[in-house]
């Protein structure tokens, strides 16, 4: 009997009942706003009326260099965890360092 309150279902049983117990505890003491107020469920536009959509960043330079990033880390976790004592592997590392030179290629091309 003892070995069965330790099994990992039953644990998760009784820590969700215990979270069940204690949020609708939280809630039963919690503050509740009666009446709200007419702004209450506007969306905030940094203190403006109106909201024009002025403020949309430039992502299109964070994509090159994200591309740039994943490909250069992907490409290196890949080389060199390549053992060099078995030749078919080192054709799989050929493969990803000719695949990421297309890759760089392809990103700094002039369009």
């Amino acid at each position: 009997m003892n070995n069965l309150l330790i099994t990992p279902a039953v644990v998760f049983l009784i820590i969700l009942f215990t979270c069940m117990v204690l949020i609708f505890l939280a809630g039963r003491l919690s503050f509740r706003v009666k009446k709200h107020t007419a702004g209450e469920t506007k969306s905030y536009a940094c203190g403006e009326d109106t909201y024009n959509n002025k403020a949309q960043p430039d992502y299109s330079n964070f994509f090159s260099f994200a591309f740039f990033f994943t490909l250069a880390h992907v490409a290196t976790l890949m080389i060199t965890t390549v053992p060099a004592e078995t030749l078919s592997s080192l054709g799989l590392a050929a493969i990803y360092i000719a695949a990421g030179a297309a890759g760089l290629h392809m990103l700094f091309r002039k369009a």
